[in-house]
């Protein structure tokens, strides 16, 4: 008990005011301005103090060849007159000034914008969050820590690496969480860089404390015995260890009694170790999830592939994409995912990006108890709403999903935009409300969400897939096009294959907009059939 009360006692992350730069990558490019500007701000400090020293290296250049000539001749020196006016100047003044030039701070302009600038840092909680990406990337993409650390990541233009201290600290956040799984992983790369000869701050035994312990919790004693051999040798005199080793030798033997028991009694045997491995919460889901994510998934047979086509789309006769159709092609055949291509422009882009960009907000979802809503670990994205009134382009996005659609945008939800952060991503969901949540939309008057338009806004590099785990779907981000697709069956019903999730972004920035449709206004547009799944 003791030892397990020592353990618990590593240093803990302090908690601040939380900005949340780490849920939107759009948002973290300005952090990369005022680095810019720090840096910018800490060279003309750097300027100002060599500049000062470069004056008093000149006036102590000067001043030792007067006084290696005076010394020579002290009386025959100060018997000119000349010579012993300046004497008394420099000693009643000039000595004064040079005291004023040395005890001068030039830091002052520098340590005022670091001030200015420090209040829109990113807190404990944003450093916390981009190490749980990591993470989280690691396990989605079956990442070994040594790619991660060497930056092997497909589609980089700036390769980085991570340091022995940042592994540490890596390992360290896994343990705040009890993932002693990824906390054993980052540490035993923040040794092995370690080891390798890498200079850093962290030494040895600081690792090998968090790494003895990990591989305890998750049941390798032995592992965990070698370990705090291991540290010993390097600090005879840790406390924590000569602890656990004590301990561990102790636990040890006890097994050793119990399994020699158990041999002389075979229906006594009841040991049951625990497995190293991820999270026991893994669920089947979560294992389609993130294979569709890496374009492992279900791959659709040949048949079903031929009756899937591209097109032109002209709206059903709309005036204004009879002479210019809309590019069209099937995605999926059930749910029917529909992709357009060429739908956005890039210039229409950068003016909902503008618009969103100043009143991005960490999104949130509907607590489907409370009605309330809150920011979730599932969720790693900042969002902002644009109405159509704000902004013509806005409007005119609008009237091109209502042409498109055939579907009535008056009762819609606002378009919402979002920017997804570090690993970015959106965990299987669906968009309608199903009917253990009757009061989803009625603050609306709408009725339930009949169709999804998702604008795709950006390239990603690697990943940040639109995955759909029930039938294996996967699709791609591909900038200026967008995916429709119904929630709801023609009945009214929900079609529960829609549901789908956002993968985490692992290289790259990703923007998307979307437009939710409602039932309201569309009895006429897509009138409901008898069969209740049709």
């Amino acid at each position: 008990m003791i030892w397990c009360v020592l353990m618990i006692g590593i240093l803990l992350p302090q908690s601040s005011a939380h900005p949340g730069f780490f849920t939107s990558i759009g948002q973290m490019t300005d952090l990369i301005h005022t680095e810019k500007d720090l840096v910018t701000s800490l060279k003309d400090y750097i300027k100002a103090e060599e500049d000062k020293l470069e004056q008093i290296k000149q006036w102590a250049e000067k001043l030792d060849r007067l006084t290696n000539t005076a010394t020579k001749d002290p009386e025959g020196f100060v018997g000119h007159p000349v010579n012993a006016f300046k004497l008394m100047k420099r000693l009643n003044t000039e000595w004064s000034e040079l005291e004023n030039l040395v005890l001068k701070d030039m830091s002052d302009g520098f340590i005022s914008n670091l001030t200015i600038q420090r209040q829109y840092f990113p807190n404990d909680e944003d450093q916390v969050g981009a190490a749980k990406a990591l993470i989280r990337l690691q396990d989605t993409y079956n990442l070994d820590t040594d790619t991660i650390s060497k930056g092997n990541l497909p589609g980089v233009k700036h390769k980085s690496f991570l340091t022995a201290e940042d592994c540490f600290e890596l390992g360290k956040v896994a343990y705040t969480e009890a993932d002693y799984y990824h906390t054993e992983l980052w540490m035993e790369q923040a040794l092995m860089q370690l080891e390798e000869g890498e200079v850093s701050t962290i030494d040895k035994v600081s690792v090998l404390d968090y790494l003895s312990y990990a591989v305890y919790q998750q049941g390798d004693l032995d592992k965990a015995l070698s370990l705090t051999k291991k540290l010993l040798e390097l600090d005879p005199e840790h406390q924590r260890a000569n602890g656990n080793l004590r301990y561990f030798e102790y636990i040890m033997t006890k097994e050793k009694d119990t399994n020699k028991s158990a041999s002389d009694d075979p229906s006594d045997q009841k040991t049951t170790p625990k497995k190293k491995g991820i999270a026991v919460d893994y669920l089947p889901e979560r294992r389609k999830y993130e294979m569709l994510c890496r374009g492992e998934g279900i791959k659709m047979t040949p048949r079903r592939q031929k009756k899937l086509f591209c097109r032109y789309h002209d709206g059903n006769r709309n005036p204004k994409f009879i002479l210019a159709p809309a590019k069209q092609e099937d995605e999926w055949d059930k749910p029917r995912i529909i992709r357009f291509h060429d739908i956005i422009s890039d210039a229409e882009i950068e003016i909902v990006k503008d618009l969103a960009k100043p009143r991005l907000r960490r999104a949130t979802i509907s607590n489907p108890i409370t009605g309330n809503l809150e920011t979730v670990h599932y969720r790693i994205s900042k969002s902002a709403w644009l109405s159509g009134y704000e902004d013509p382009v806005v409007s005119r996005i609008n009237m091109r999903i209502q042409d498109l659609t055939g579907l009535d945008v008056s009762t819609a939800e606002e378009l919402q935009v979002a920017n997804y952060g570090v690993g970015g991503q959106y965990e299987p969901h669906f968009d309608f409300a199903r009917k253990d949540e009757p009061d989803a939309f009625q603050e609306l008057g709408t009725g339930n969400r009949i169709a999804t338009w998702l604008f795709y806004m950006s390239d990603v590099s690697a990943g940040g897939a639109t995955v759909f785990p029930e039938v294996g779907a996967s699709v791609w981000p591909k900038k200026g096009t967008a995916v429709f697709w119904y929630n709801l069956f023609a009945s009214g019903e929900g079609d529960y294959s829609t549901r789908h999730a956002a993968c985490p972004v692992l290289v790259g920035n990703k923007w998307v907009s979307n437009k939710w449709l409602h039932e309201r206004g569309q009895e006429f547009r897509r009138p409901c059939t008898l069969s209740e799944l049709e």
